[in-house]
């Protein structure tokens, strides 16, 4: 069940000039947020900003009815959030979306840039089901995969970024661990690199998900203006994504 919600923000903290994280409460008694899940938050304070932002859940904590966003400053509404101080409040719909199936007992997680941000929940429920998956994390450079030291709890973690700069030099897809034996493969980021992971899952016969992106107005399937072609017709990423098995996207995948 989707709801309105008044979070206080108890936490915040920043990775470099282009991340940060915000760590909220909720008033009373959260809701179950699956992996993959995102909100919609409401920007105040800022007249370029007049619709919500879809932001991506990073992690849960149930017991304390706690959940982090990581956000990626990239426009007047992400900048103004990332003034927010530890005390405000924030508004949000939530929770949204059809999330990760945690399915496979060897799985690869796969994450470039912002798209790091559901890998993190996604990692801590593979552990509840006894299961410490291969997380595969890249970036350009190594300002731009943050939060990384967050995962290193819930899995293997491996490193890569364009420059060398940390890790293996190269993108994901050239990792010397890319290509081990994995029987389930979760990606989120930038969609050149989603696509290239998710035709090396196909070749494989590999099952795998992945986590589009897309203009969400909404975040529920109302405006339209997140539809995308797969082969069971227009989709709404926000209601019947962001998560998608590749099986349904051969279009996407330019098959």
């Amino acid at each position: 069940m989707k709801e309105i919600t008044e979070f206080s923000i108890v936490g915040r903290q920043q990775y470099g000039e282009h991340y940060y994280t915000l760590t909220l409460q909720h008033p009373g008694k959260m809701q179950q947020i699956c992996p993959g899940q995102f909100v919609e938050v409401e920007v105040r304070g800022c007249r370029e900003v007049m619709l919500r932002r879809p932001i991506s859940i990073h992690d849960v904590d149930e017991d304390n009815g706690t959940m982090t966003l990581l956000i990626q400053i990239v426009g007047n509404g992400t900048r103004r959030l990332s003034e927010l101080k530890v005390g405000d409040s924030l508004n949000l719909i939530y929770p949204l979306g059809h999330g990760f199936a945690v399915a496979g007992e060897h799985p690869l997680l796969v994450g470039g840039g912002a798209g790091i941000a559901p890998l993190l929940h996604l990692a801590k429920a593979y552990n509840a089901k006894g299961v410490r998956p291969t997380i595969l994390l890249g970036g350009r450079t190594a300002d731009l995969i943050p939060a990384r030291d967050a995962f290193k709890p819930y899995g293997e973690l491996l490193l890569c970024t364009d420059d060398g700069t940390l890790g293996e030099h190269g993108m994901v897809t050239q990792h010397s661990r890319f290509a081990a034996d994995y029987d389930h493969i979760c990606t989120c980021g930038p969609t050149p690199m989603m696509k290239a992971v998710a035709r090396h899952a196909q070749q494989k016969g590999i099952e795998c998900e992945v986590s589009l992106e897309n203009m969400m107005a909404c975040g529920i399937g109302a405006c339209l203006c997140c539809v995308c072609d797969t082969d069971e017709g227009h989709k709404c990423v926000c209601k019947e994504g962001p998560v998608f098995d590749i099986r349904n996207l051969t279009k996407w995948l330019g098959n």
